[in-house]
């Protein structure tokens, strides 16, 4: 998928200090920005399938500038993390990770996760606790709608020979994402991509993360996820793409009542990328909600 907040467009952010943790096969590769305020405690934000944790620059950012501790982590196979050696990048393996990195952070964590992040941190704070002071899920419920999951698999399966230009992969994530102005330099999709010794361009995960043919959900089942959800008693935000094709009305109304006292935000004009497709609105919905909350 293409990066949720680009680094590289108006408004740049500098990276974080490099933190790396160890994941349940191989290295976890994160930022880190410290707290510019009083310490609220820890924050880990998880990106979503086919993106790496460039994606959340602004969003850290701004966490740190309120007084999170923010972490943005790849997820394991995506960006600088370690590719899995036996390709499982479903479900359990990835709960493995989130369990092991909170672990070594220490204590429980406000915890952002968008599309796969999302599912992860839902499931792992469900079946497990302990693991969050509060959720925030960005366009992702236990019941997600086939129809998106068939679009996000078409676009991470469509270009297996890569892309001969930064040009082409701006054209590709423009197609996916139409109502996204596509911006004027296709630099910033950099982070989005490896360039390999045959001069193409390749997205920056490990191509096995497709055997597990569901994205966003990574084998997870609508029964899996809402037995989890009806477990989490930590406050909950929901924050959906107003033009969302993965998350329904229905969808939002049965999470709502799988974890009473959770919080709903539509944003409009955005669709199931809606941390980058309006990033301002996105971080302040957050921003509000944990001041709300008192989290």
């Amino acid at each position: 998928m293409s990066e949720a907040n680009d680094p590289g467009s108006a408004g740049r952010v500098a990276a974080g200090e490099r933190v790396v943790f160890d994941g349940a096969a191989g290295k976890l590769v994160g930022d880190r920005w410290a707290p510019a305020a009083e310490r609220r405690g820890p924050a880990l934000l998880l990106h979503g399938g086919g993106q790496t944790r460039h994606s959340w620059f602004r969003t850290a950012a701004a966490l740190a500038a309120a007084g999170w501790d923010a972490v943005a982590l790849d997820a394991r196979g995506h960006g600088d993390s370690d590719w899995a050696p036996d390709g499982d990048y479903g479900t359990d393996a990835l709960n493995a990770d989130l369990l092991a990195v909170v672990e070594q952070i220490g204590e429980p964590a406000l915890l952002v996760g968008a599309s796969m992040g999302g599912m992860t941190a839902l499931v792992a704070e469900g079946e497990h606790g302990g693991l969050a002071r509060a959720l925030v899920l960005v366009d992702i419920v236990p019941r997600v709608e086939p129809d998106g999951v068939a679009r996000i698999m078409a676009f991470m399966g469509a270009n297996p020979d890569g892309f001969a230009s930064l040009e082409e992969v701006a054209e590709a994530v423009r197609a996916y994402n139409p109502h996204r102005r596509r911006p004027p330099n296709p630099e910033g999709l950099r982070k989005n991509v490896r360039l390999r010794e045959d001069g193409r361009w390749y997205w920056h995960w490990d191509p096995a993360f497709l055997r597990v043919g569901d994205e966003p959900r990574r084998s997870t089942t609508h029964e899996r996820a809402a037995a989890a959800a009806a477990r989490v008693a930590v406050p909950t935000l929901l924050v959906r793409g107003a033009q969302s094709d993965i998350v329904s009305e229905d969808g939002v109304q049965e999470l709502l009542q799988l974890i009473p006292g959770s919080v709903h935000v539509d944003v409009s004009a955005t669709g199931h990328m809606v941390a980058g497709d309006d990033n301002d609105v996105f971080t302040r919905t957050v921003l509000d909600f944990l001041d709300d909350k008192r989290v």
